[in-house]
């Protein structure tokens, strides 16, 4: 049976799916709908995205989709381990502009659900490290949006200093929250 944690901000679930292993090695449906379904969610995933980091300390986001093409993030680690974050943009909201994270890794076999409406940003705690991660809409640049992973008003406490992150030039000059384009909370 699949395995769901709440975390701290609503919709950001931690997933557990079922890992069967002998001398041979393992088994593990890491995504089945109907199961998923039965056990509280329900998305229609479209697209797969693979990301591999060389080194220890690459971060990646935040990122997120602006509506009418936001993005549900289904997140797991198939080498290596990474702390895995989701800020609530959803102005408007009571958690505006709080963030909760998780380490996620191949050995423990978790994954990290990001709902639509919030920004998602990793750091790599080894390098070599696989990132997959399952969306229910497809890229649209149009619509494609980053924050500063350094935001004060957000406060993220990665486990790696600011001054050894690796970024992309994208990442590098995202704006502020204050300056970014955010989602109006329903």
């Amino acid at each position: 049976m699949v395995e769901v944690r709440r975390l701290a901000l609503d919709g950001v679930l931690e997933i557990r799916p079922p890992k069967f292993g002998d001398a041979r090695g393992f088994f593990s449906e890491t995504y089945n709908r109907q199961r998923w379904a039965a056990a509280g969610v329900d998305l229609d995933f479209v697209q797969d995205n693979h990301s591999f980091s060389a080194a220890k300390g690459t971060l990646r986001g935040l990122h997120y989709q602006l509506p009418p093409r936001a993005q549900d993030k289904l997140v797991r680690i198939v080498k290596g381990r990474i702390f895995d974050v989701a800020v609530d943009i959803r102005k408007g909201s009571p958690t505006f502009a709080c963030w909760t994270g998780i380490e996620i890794s191949a050995e423990a076999w978790n994954q990290l659900l990001v709902p639509a409406g919030f920004a998602h940003g990793f750091v790599t705690l080894e390098p070599d490290t696989e990132v997959i991660y399952k969306v229910t809409d497809t890229y649209s640049p149009e619509h494609d949006r980053s924050i500063r992973f350094d935001d004060p008003r957000i406060g993220i406490e990665w486990p790696v200093e600011a001054g050894r992150v690796l970024l992309s030039a994208k990442d590098e000059a995202a704006p502020l929250l204050a300056d970014a384009d955010v989602f109006e909370f329903n």
